[in-house]
């Protein structure tokens, strides 16, 4: 138990790299990662079961009399899922008029096409971990990450109609497609079925049992986001080598990481707006900062395995946010003026930028 405890938080330390390992190794080894895509039974594939893993177990963390504390101020939550869902699509709309004279039409769908995805998911639960590290308000984080959860059948497909309309040709179907019954019953099925057992598992066990058996829920937990993360990734990242495109890929990672800067810098304003306390503040950062990709990225693989490229933005998100949200703690949240007690991570030395990777869920 001891040795499991040691190993799940040198992974917990260390994510950041293995996450960018899973990578390169899903760029120049994808068989396994294809293979793994390719194991269904019946509507139901693998992929979708690791995810639905990473969902109930994020959902196992989940303490509901945290929540309680919304009652007294209900405002920074409303404020902060209505700008979860309206943001990154205003800021999809500004990337779709500012590059109509991109060189590739082409290229311009695939980054808009995941942009949507990104843009549709629901909020990380990784977000509640960081927050909780730098002394969030639990109570917003939780919430914005449950009813983001729990909403998501009538969001993503408002978000993904939306970007339909933005996009052309094959990939506006692709996307008014995607946001109909298909995407409700797999949001239903491989998301909010999950979490919802997850939290009421925690709810029969007891807070006591569930945090006895925490490392080692964390270790398999790093271990199938690593794994789902190098699967889905073998699908376009071959291609990305094979045949480099450097301006394509130069313009996805600006474009997906200026989407999270707003986003992150988003929930600084909202917090300046409503004058709330530092807490609050903390919380709708990461929230809004962090979206649950592992679910975008299983969608698009299944649904639209014809364009692979449009995995590469949501493939750039995932890791951009984990480096932004290292950022933001690191220079934001770590001064003086926080209280140090609360800022150890759980190997006992302080957080530190691209040491601190909490992951909980699949963001």
């Amino acid at each position: 138990m001891k040795y499991l405890s040691r190993l799940s938080h040198l992974v917990h330390a260390r994510f950041i790299w293995l996450l960018l390992g899973s990578y390169v190794v899903a760029a120049f080894f994808p068989e396994l990662g294809l293979s793994i895509r390719s194991l269904s039974w019946g509507s139901i594939s693998l992929p979708m079961i690791m995810l639905g893993f990473l969902l109930f177990n994020a959902g196992l963390g989940v303490e509901l009399s945290a929540l309680r504390k919304l009652k007294q101020d209900p405002l920074p939550l409303a404020w902060g899922l209505s700008a979860n869902l309206f943001i990154p699509i205003c800021y999809i709309a500004c990337v779709m008029l500012t590059m109509q004279l991109w060189h590739n039409p082409d290229e311009v769908q695939h980054i808009l096409v995941g942009l949507a995805l990104v843009a549709s998911m629901p909020i990380a639960g990784s977000s509640t971990a960081w927050s909780q590290n730098s002394n969030g308000n639990m109570a917003i984080s939780l919430g914005m990450v449950l009813f983001s959860t729990f909403h998501s059948p009538l969001a993503t497909p408002l978000a993904l109609h939306t970007v339909g309309f933005m996009t052309t040709g094959d990939y506006s179907e692709d996307l008014h497609e995607l946001a109909g019954s298909q995407t409700g019953w797999f949001l239903l099925i491989a998301v909010i079925l999950p979490s919802a057992l997850g939290i009421l598992c925690h709810q029969l066990m007891g807070k006591e049992r569930v945090k006895a058996r925490r490392a080692n829920l964390k270790l398999f937990n790093s271990a199938i986001l690593l794994l789902l993360n190098y699967s889905n990734a073998s699908v376009s990242l071959p291609q990305a080598i094979a045949n480099p495109d450097f301006d394509f890929l130069a313009v996805t990672l600006v474009i997906t990481s200026l989407l999270c800067i707003i986003a992150f810098f988003t929930g600084w304003v909202i917090s300046r707006l409503k004058h709330t306390d530092k807490a609050d503040q903390i919380a709708l950062m990461f929230g809004l900062g962090m979206n649950n990709n592992g679910t975008g990225l299983v969608l698009a693989s299944m649904a639209l395995a014809d364009h692979p490229g449009v995995l590469l933005p949501i493939i750039f998100y995932n890791l951009v946010q984990h480096l932004i949200a290292g950022t933001v703690d690191h220079l934001m949240f770590c001064g003086p003026g926080n209280d140090g007690s609360a800022k150890e991570s759980e190997t006992g030395s302080p957080s530190r930028f691209f040491q601190q990777a909490p992951q909980k869920g699949a963001g």
